[in-house]
C-alpha cells in the first residue's frame, strides 16, 4: 500500500490512520462502476434531514450502564413516533416496548436489559495504550479510542427512522440557487450529459461506507449517492470520476491539476481538510485551494466548483486540531462567487456533536463518516444542485 508523506509539522500517525484499510488507489474511479448490485437507490435516502418531517435511518450507538443494564442514545430531533428501528445491516428489525422504548417529545431512545439491540459499555470503545497499530490516545489519557478499519463501528450502531415532534435546526444550510452554479444546473435541466470530477482525501474515497467495506446494506459512499440522486432527479447521464486518495491534503491536490482537467469536467468538487488540519494554517489551506481553482481554470475557464468544508473528527482524539476546521471553512467561503459553491459539512457536524456523540456518527472512531454521514454529505451536495422542498 502506498504511503503518502505527511504534510509539514504533521505526525505520521495522522496520515497512517487515514490510509489503513483503504482499498482506493490514485487511479480514476468511475463511480457508476463501483456500486454493489445489492444496493437499491431510494429518493427518501437523499431527502435532506433538515427539511423533512421524517429522518431516515439516523445512526446511534447505545452505551450501556453496567449497573442498570440499560443503554441510551440521543437522536437529532425530538421524536413524535418511531417508524422503524433496525441494526445497521438492515436485516434485523427491533420491537418497540420489548427491544426499545421512548417518550414522545424526547430525543432519547432507551434500550432495556435483555433487548436484542446491540449495546456496548464505555470501555468497549477504548483500547489499552499502544495496543493498536496506530496510536489514538484519548484526550483524558485513559487509553486509546477504538479504531475501526472497516465495519467495526457499523456493526455496533443501530439505525432509527422516526417522525419528528419538532424540527429546530439552527445551522444555515445550502439552498438551491440556479445562479450559483449556472452552467451545471442548466446542463442538468436540459438533460445533457454532465461530467463531475472529485478530488479529495480518504473520506472521498468512500472509507467506512458499508458498500466500500463490502457489508450489508452495501450503501455506496457519498460520491456515488450524489451521482445516483442527480441522475434520478434530472434523468440525465452523470459521469463522476473520483481521483481521491487517502492520506492526502491540499499540496497533493495541486499536483493533480493535469489529471483533473484532462477529462474536461463540467463540475469539480474539491474536498480536503481532514489531513491538512494536523498542522496546516488556514491561510495556507485557503491559498492552496485558490491555486487549485486558478490552475484548473487556466485549462477549463468555464469549469464550476463545489468546495467541501470537511466534517469534524473525534474531539477526544488528542492529535486532531479542532479549532482549524471553522477557519478552513471561512477560507473556502471567501472563494465563493457565481460558479463556486460551498458545501459546509463543518457547521453541520458541529451541531451534530451538540446533540449526539461521535460514536453515533463515526465510521472508524476518529475521522471518517459512517453510512448516515455519507448520506448527509450527499444530501448537502445535492442541495446545491437540486431544488429542495419541505415535506
Amino acid at each position: 500500500m502506498k504511503m503518502h508523506a505527511p504534510v509539514r509539522n504533521h505526525s505520521f500517525l495522522f496520515t497512517a490512520v487515514c490510509v489503513f484499510g483503504v482499498a482506493a488507489s490514485g487511479n480514476a474511479l468511475l463511480a457508476q462502476d463501483s456500486t454493489d448490485s445489492r444496493w437499491t437507490y431510494r429518493p427518501e435516502q437523499l431527502r435532506p434531514f433538515w427539511l423533512g418531517d421524517v429522518v431516515e435511518s439516523e445512526s446511534v450507538l447505545f452505551v450501556r450502564d453496567p449497573k442498570t443494564g440499560e443503554a441510551r442514545a440521543s437522536l437529532l430531533f425530538p421524536v413524535q413516533n418511531v417508524i422503524v428501528v433496525r441494526n445497521s445491516a438492515a436485516d434485523v428489525t427491533y420491537q418497540e416496548g420489548v427491544d426499545f422504548r421512548f417518550s414522545s417529545g424526547s430525543r432519547e431512545i432507551v434500550i432495556p436489559a435483555g433487548s436484542r439491540v446491540v449495546t456496548k459499555t464505555p470501555q468497549d470503545l477504548r483500547r489499552p495504550a499502544k495496543s493498536q497499530k496506530y496510536r489514538l490516545t484519548h484526550r483524558d489519557g485513559n487509553g486509546e479510542i477504538l479504531f475501526g478499519a472497516k465495519l467495526e463501528y457499523h456493526e455496533m450502531q443501530t439505525c432509527v427512522t422516526y417522525a419528528t415532534a419538532s424540527h429546530d435546526w439552527p445551522v444555515q444550510m445550502p439552498s438551491f440557487d440556479e445562479q450559483a452554479l449556472p452552467r451545471t444546473v442548466q446542463k442538468l435541466r436540459s438533460r445533457d450529459p454532465i461530467s463531475i470530477m472529485l478530488l479529495g482525501d480518504s473520506i472521498s474515497t468512500g472509507c467506512n461506507a458499508s458498500g466500500w467495506a463490502a457489508g450489508s446494506p452495501y450503501q455506496p459512499p457519498y460520491p456515488i449517492l450524489l451521482q445516483q440522486n442527480l441522475e434520478a432527479t434530472y434523468h440525465s447521464k452523470v459521469t463522476l470520476t473520483n481521483l481521491s486518495v487517502s492520506g492526502t491534503s491540499t499540496p497533493w491536490g495541486l499536483t493533480m491539476v493535469e489529471q483533473v482537467t484532462r477529462p474536461k469536467p463540467d463540475l469539480v468538487i474539491l474536498a480536503f481538510g481532514m489531513n491538512d488540519s494536523a498542522g496546516r494554517s488556514a491561510e495556507e489551506y485557503g491559498t492552496n485551494t485558490a491555486a487549485m481553482i486558478s490552475k484548473i481554470r487556466e485549462s477549463l475557464p468555464d469549469a464550476e466548483f463545489i468546495l467541501v468544508a470537511s466534517m469534524l473528527g473525534n474531539r477526544d482524539w488528542v492529535l486532531l486540531k479542532h479549532d482549524v476546521f471553522p477557519q478552513y471553512r471561512d477560507q473556502l467561503a471567501k472563494l465563493c462567487k457565481p460558479g463556486i459553491g460551498l458545501a459546509d459539512m463543518t457547521s453541520v457536524w458541529n451541531e451534530f456533536f451538540k446533540r449526539k456523540k461521535d460514536h453515533d456518527l463515526t465510521g472508524n472512531g476518529v475521522n471518517h463518516p459512517n453510512d448516515f454521514g455519507h448520506r448527509v454529505y450527499a444530501q448537502i451536495l445535492s442541495a446545491l444542485l437540486v431544488e429542495q422542498k419541505r415535506d
